[in-house]
């Protein structure tokens, strides 16, 4: 069993090997990552193995995602403290908790009522005051919060939902993972008036985003999980 205090060294050796050490250079990203405790957002059975370098299960299909994608979808968003942010995809919490630490105001979206509720909790045992859990349909946005300085997606799309877009503010940024449920392409939009440029970046494989303008239902094979 790993003892308390021990969690401290696992994240220190988290952010130096499998972040500072690879591509992640944007100091904030790396502090935030520092600061905010992996293991609070992972079944208690799992604690151990939440600062490894791989994506862990959470429970009702999903995961939480890999630190080092977590790190790179945030510094691909290139926040600078002000922002207001919509997640799409809330899972375990834990990415909405990195990105309270970087923004002003993070609203987060799950579709799913006991994982919501479950984040919620633990983002406020967390100190995560800023970051605000919903219920819905997250392929459709949040209309009512928007506009939005960035907005991540944390769920594999068969093309940047047009409402997500939409409700960029202006010299917004959207990250999203599009492809097939297979594997997708980590692209980052940014809105310039009406127009909006895209430049991709990582082959990662997300669970799918389901919903309205995402996959109609989960199409991946069942294995039990």
């Amino acid at each position: 069993m790993v003892q308390i205090d021990a969690f401290w060294q696992l994240r220190e050796r988290m952010v130096d090997e499998q972040l500072g050490g690879r591509d992640i250079s944007d100091r904030r990203v790396l502090e935030a990552m520092r600061s905010v405790p992996r293991h609070r957002f992972v079944p208690q059975e799992a604690a151990e193995l939440a600062y490894i370098d791989a994506p862990l299960p959470i429970g009702f299909r999903q995961t939480i995602s890999q630190p080092y994608i977590v790190a790179l979808m945030t510094q691909m968003l290139r926040l600078h403290g002000d922002e207001i942010i919509l997640e799409v995809g809330t899972g375990s919490g834990y990415q909405a908790a990195v990105l309270g630490r970087l923004a002003r105001r993070v609203h987060t979206v799950e579709r799913i009522p006991e994982l919501a509720e479950t984040a919620r909790r633990v983002l406020a045992e967390v100190g995560a005051e800023n970051v605000e859990v919903h219920i819905a349909d997250g392929s459709t946005g949040l209309p009512e919060e928007a506009p939005f300085d960035a907005i991540l997606v944390a769920a594999a799309a068969p093309r940047a939902p047009r409402p997500l877009l939409e409700q960029l503010a202006e010299a917004g940024r959207l990250v999203v993972p599009v492809g097939t449920i297979e594997g997708q392409i980590l692209e980052r939009w940014i809105r310039r008036g009406n127009d909006f440029t895209c430049d991709r970046s990582a082959p990662v494989c997300f669970v799918p985003l389901l919903g309205s303008f995402g996959w109609e239902q989960d199409e991946r094979p069942d294995r039990g999980a």
